[in-house]
Parts: C-alpha cells; sequence; structure tokens
C-alpha cells in the first residue's frame, strides 16, 4: 500500500517538475527543474511536448506513446504560436504534428462558435488525403468534444452546408469545393485562426495555388501558419515567403529522401509485356496487399479489367471515379476484401493503409517527385516493404533519370521473376472458357453438317415448328392470295385485296 502510494504522489509531483526528494530536503528547485526536465527530453513522450488531458490519453489509446522526429521538433515551436515549415517524408507522423498542437488550443477556448466559421482550417490536395486526415483528428480528439467537418467534391454539398451552419472547431477541405462555398456565403473565414496547407507542393501541380492565395487571404491576419510537404521545389518555397510569417523551419530528412525500410527495385519490361509480367508477379503469395500505380486514368481501368480477367480480386480508384467509388474501393482494401488497388497518382498522397505489403509503378510517374510518394504507401510506421517499377527501356529512360535525381540513389535492375503459382481463375475467366467451348461446339455442328441452334438428330434445312403451348402455327400464302394453315384445311381461300396504284397529283 505504501509502494502504491509514493508512486501514486511521484505522478503528482512530476507534473509540478519537483520531485519528492526537493519537497522533503528543501534542495534547489530550479536545479530539480532543470533535471526533471533532461529526463523527460530523453525518455521522450508527447507529456514532455506540452500535451497534457485528453489529447494525451487519446494519444496513447491510439497507439503512439513516442513522438516521431517531426512531431518532436514541430509541435513545442506551434504551441508557442510559431509558424512552421516543415518538410518531412512521406509516413513520417505529419498529420499528429500539426494536429496536437491545434486541437490542443482549441479545447482551452469553450464550446462557443460562430455560424457557418471554422476555428482551424487544414487543406489536402485530394480527397482521400482530406478524408484520412479528419479521421485522424477525430481519433486524437476523442472525448474532448470537438467539433469536425470535411468539405470535398464529388458529393452532396447541402450535407456539408448543413454541417457548417453551427460553426466548427476543425474544417478539412480540399481548395476546389471550399473554394465555390466560400464564394457563395455558405462558410465564413474571417474566424479561422489556424491554417494548414497539407501536401503543398502536390496542390500546386494541380492548380489549386490561386485558390489557395484566396482562401488564406480570407483567414485572419493573426492567423498561425504551418506548411508541409515531403518536397519543397522553388514554386512551394515562394507560397511559403507570401504565407508564413518568420517560420520555424523543420526539416526531418532530406527533400526526395526515401524511407529506408523500403526495398526498391527495377524490372526492364517492354510496355506490350507489363501486362502479362504483372500477372504473372501477383501469384507470388507474399504480395498480399498491392497498389499498382498507373500514369493514366485509363491506364488504370486497363490494368484493373485485365487482372479481374486474370481473377484477381483487384479495385481501381482515380478521378473519373465518384467520390463514394473510390470511397468504397479504398475501404474494399483497407478491410483487405480487396488483395489489389489500382490507382493514379490521387493515392500517392497522404492514403495511409496499414499491411501494405508491395507497391507497384506499372509506369513511371511525369513527375519525379510523385515516386517517393507512391513507395511511400508501404514501409510505414516502421514497418518493412518492397517497391517494384516496370520500366520501358525504350519509352521511359528519361524519367527514370529524372526519378534517380530525385531520390539522390541509382535503382538496382532485376529481370523480371517468372510466375510463382498458376494465375487465378475467377468468374470473368470461366465464362470465357465457358463461351470458347460454345463456339467450338457450334463449328463442330457445322463440320457435320448441323447448324449452329439445331436439335440433334434433325435434318439439315428441317424447322422446327413445335413451341410451348402446342404446335406453331405457320400461314402459307399462295399466289392467288389465299392463305391456308399448315397444319390444318379448315380455313378457306381469302378474298385477295385489289392493288390500287396512287395517282400522281397534277
Amino acid at each position: 500500500m505504501f509502494q502504491r502510494f509514493v508512486v501514486y504522489r511521484k505522478r503528482i509531483v512530476g507534473r509540478l517538475r519537483l520531485p519528492l526528494d526537493v519537497l522533503r530536503t528543501g534542495d534547489n528547485p530550479a536545479s530539480a527543474r532543470e533535471e526533471i526536465k533532461l529526463e523527460n527530453t530523453e525518455t521522450g513522450g508527447f507529456a514532455a511536448l506540452g500535451i497534457a488531458g485528453v489529447l494525451l490519453k487519446a494519444t496513447e489509446n491510439a497507439g503512439m506513446t513516442e513522438p516521431k522526429p517531426i512531431q518532436r521538433q514541430s509541435i513545442p515551436a506551434q504551441i508557442e504560436g510559431r509558424d512552421i515549415l516543415g518538410i518531412a517524408q512521406t509516413g513520417s507522423g505529419k498529420t499528429a504534428a500539426f494536429s496536437l498542437p491545434i486541437l490542443s488550443k482549441i479545447i482551452g477556448l469553450g464550446d462557443k462558435r460562430r455560424a457557418k466559421t471554422a476555428r482551424a482550417l487544414i487543406l489536402a490536395p485530394t480527397r482521400e488525403l482530406a478524408v484520412q486526415i479528419e479521421e485522424t483528428i477525430r481519433m486524437l480528439s476523442k472525448g474532448a468534444h470537438v467539433s469536425t467537418a470535411l468539405v470535398l467534391g464529388g458529393v452532396s454539398r447541402l450535407s456539408q452546408i448543413k454541417k457548417m451552419q453551427p460553426g466548427v472547431d476543425v474544417l478539412v477541405a480540399t481548395p476546389g469545393r471550399l473554394t465555390d462555398l466560400v464564394r457563395e456565403n455558405c462558410i465564413d473565414l474571417s474566424d479561422t485562426r489556424w491554417l494548414v496547407l497539407d501536401e503543398a507542393d502536390r496542390m500546386l501541380d494541380m492548380g489549386f495555388i490561386n485558390d489557395v492565395k484566396r482562401i488564406a487571404k480570407a483567414t485572419r491576419k493573426d492567423r498561425q501558419t504551418a506548411l508541409f510537404s515531403a518536397t519543397m521545389p522553388q514554386e512551394v518555397a515562394s507560397l511559403a515567403a507570401g504565407l508564413l510569417h518568420d517560420p520555424v523551419r523543420v526539416e526531418v530528412a532530406p527533400q526526395g529522401t526515401t524511407v529506408a525500410e523500403v526495398t526498391q527495385v527495377l524490372h526492364p519490361v517492354v510496355t506490350k509485356e507489363k501486362k502479362r509480367v504483372l500477372s504473372g508477379m501477383l501469384t507470388d503469395p507474399a504480395m498480399a496487399s498491392v497498389i499498382v500505380f498507373t500514369r493514366t486514368k485509363h491506364g488504370a481501368d486497363a490494368v484493373t479489367r485485365n487482372l479481374e480477367r486474370d481473377g484477381y480480386n483487384v479495385a481501381a480508384i482515380h478521378g473519373n471515379k465518384s467520390q463514394n467509388a473510390r470511397q468504397r474501393a479504398l475501404n474494399g482494401f483497407k478491410a483487405g476484401s480487396v488483395r489489389i488497388l489500382v490507382a493514379t497518382d490521387i493515392a500517392a498522397r497522404g492514403i495511409d493503409v496499414v499491411g501494405i505489403s508491395h507497391v507497384v509503378n506499372y509506369d513511371l510517374p511525369d513527375e519525379p517527385e510523385s515516386y517517393v510518394h507512391r513507395i511511400g504507401r508501404t514501409g510505414r510506421n516502421g514497418a518493412s516493404g518492397a517497391a517494384i517499377t516496370l520500366y520501358d527501356p525504350g519509352a521511359e529512360n528519361a524519367k527514370l533519370r529524372a526519378v534517380e535525381r530525385v531520390i539522390r540513389m541509382k535503382l538496382p535492375m532485376k529481370d523480371a521473376p517468372a510466375a510463382v503459382g498458376p494465375v487465378p481463375v475467377g468468374p470473368s475467366t470461366e465464362r470465357a472458357e465457358t463461351s470458347t467451348q460454345r463456339s467450338s461446339d457450334n463449328r463442330n455442328r457445322s463440320k457435320s453438317g448441323q447448324k449452329s441452334g439445331q436439335k440433334f438428330g434433325q435434318k439439315p434445312g428441317q424447322r422446327d415448328n413445335a413451341r410451348s403451348g402446342g404446335e406453331r402455327r405457320e400461314a402459307i400464302w399462295t399466289n392467288d392470295g389465299a392463305g391456308r394453315d399448315s397444319t390444318s384445311d379448315q380455313r378457306g381461300p381469302q378474298k385477295k385485296r385489289p392493288f390500287r396504284r396512287k395517282s400522281r397529283a397534277a
């Protein structure tokens, strides 16, 4: 009992930064505080970064016990009110790095909000990334009574407008739909105190730079801004100079750095052979959860059809799909009901799916920086992964050199592996085999003098007059216009209708 009491006392006094021995012996409190501070820094933990209360409990429940480098460097500066310019490789924990400081300050403001306003605004380039950020914020703020809203294209506007009517604490949005709703006075950003731009380089690539500037101008002038990205080209640096005020630059890894846990390999394959090689590779049971990246939307559909024809469980996600279809495919991939997800680069940014074993670059990307984001879908949170690139030496040589310049390494090249096992036979393959067998039977019947659709034993040219419900009655017309029934002569001759020629108008 006494030991439990001592531990409890240590926990309480530790929050006050005064250990028990200081209270008992009267030692210097300043040196004791410094000692405790150093001890917390060494042991880590989000409490040492200034996160406390329900947020600290939520991070522990989410399995986040030790801060990552980007979180350790950026969270204290944001709590102090500084702007942040963060550069970190994908999968490094940027979402928690900017969410926790904002949530800790929002909790202190209370529940009173103005209509149609948002205290914090987080902009993401793609719908999938916006959905993931909103889910992470709800997980980290569980029990804190923090309201969130999601504004993005491809879904109903009415539900989003209704959600924003009473005002929210955190708004996660894509620039396009948010610009429309702000222009229509459905959302008011004049009370927004915190602005976050996640994957800012991708926003510029997608042409959102003017929308981002207009949105930033509509927020409070004394706002706190954070800009995070895995790469920092000159265009993003210029945007940061105009939006950030005396920012703290946090660079965990050099630009273009790939995840160390991901093994990368290059297979030289001509374009017309890529479908066959990919189908053979997927027979390996080690490729349990795979994302296949293509350069175009039509290419994604073509790869999906080919894999479905071979019997694989596959789904596609790209810009031509509705938001509901994209989310349904992504949810199936997360749940494991879909083994292979074929995607364009919209899924290369920020999609965090646990347990992705392989990433396959069916085509090299047009933008070499996208290669870093693609392979970052695997090997997340310290797990291992593999990135395979199918490279056409005759058509993709320039793209390969651009990628190697960005990642500052030469990709190892190996011959494409042979199929480990037989290609699975799916419903589409069975239907194709059934159709092929039916065509073969028809050809054999034709050779034996039996036409397609002719019953066995029926003579060539003989018609089947039987039908369900009785014999088929067939009218045969004679030259004199009289009609008689082929099975009965009870009907007499019919009167012939006179043929009259229409006279031409004079």
